[in-house]
């Protein structure tokens, strides 16, 4: 039997700014979040509303401060040494990548070009219950004591040394230390076919592979996504 408010309905809202300098954009700012509803639940809805206003709000003030800030430098820098000031850019952007069970997970990535060769994005996600709007750690799908930091990471370990042997060069030589220094339970979220564990650029990988992402089923670590579980 399927209990109400087991999925929620998600729209997206977006945001787009140019930020000028003595005529000139420096810096190009858009975000897009999620707002989802629940009937009947408001207190989860407005929970969860919060926390993604309040992301996509500090980082339109990361981006309004620090980042124009830093525009306008690079911008007196360029005319001074004479050379062309390329804008900079902030993109924010939100997946949901589960919206069943009882269960809202995502990711969103922030994206920051600010001159040179290339952007730089890092990832952060979330997974949220649609029932009470609390956020979960990983550990809370495991019983207590179980070693759920072994078994990912041994997983992990598994599908990488497979990655290199059908393509060798993907990660770098000493991917399998930098996978265990890496790991971090909370760079997780929820997908239909298991547990998506994922490492930031350049940490275990160059630039070229971007974000590296390993998805572990279920059934390896031994989890049952239910509503009944809440």
């Amino acid at each position: 039997m399927s209990l109400p408010n087991s999925s929620t309905e998600v729209v997206f809202q977006e945001k787009h700014r140019e930020f000028n300098y003595r005529g000139t954009v420096v810096l190009t700012l858009s975000v897009q979040f999620p707002v989802i509803r629940l009937n009947g639940n408001p207190q989860a809805q407005a929970r969860i509303n919060s926390r993604f206003r309040a992301q996509a709000s500090d980082f339109s003030r990361y981006a309004a401060g620090t980042l124009y800030r830093q525009a306008v430098r690079d911008y007196h820098s360029a005319q001074e040494h004479n050379y062309p000031f390329r804008a900079y850019d902030a993109v924010m952007k939100y997946e949901i990548t589960l919206n069943q069970d009882c269960y809202l997970s995502t990711y969103r990535d922030r994206y920051e070009f600010t001159g040179g060769a290339h952007g730089n994005t890092v990832r952060a996600s979330d997974t949220f219950s649609l029932q009470s709007g609390r956020r979960f750690a990983l550990s809370h799908f495991f019983a207590p004591g179980v070693n759920y930091r072994r078994m990912v990471a041994a997983e992990i370990l598994k599908q990488a040394e497979q990655n290199m042997l059908q393509n060798p060069g993907i990660y770098f030589d000493d991917y399998k230390h930098l996978i265990l220094k890496y790991f971090k339970p909370e760079n997780y979220y929820l997908t239909p076919d298991g547990v998506a564990i994922y490492y930031q650029q350049y940490e275990i990988a160059p630039y070229a592979t971007g974000i590296v992402t390993f998805i572990i089923p279920y059934d390896i670590l031994g989890m049952e996504l239910s509503c009944w579980s809440r």
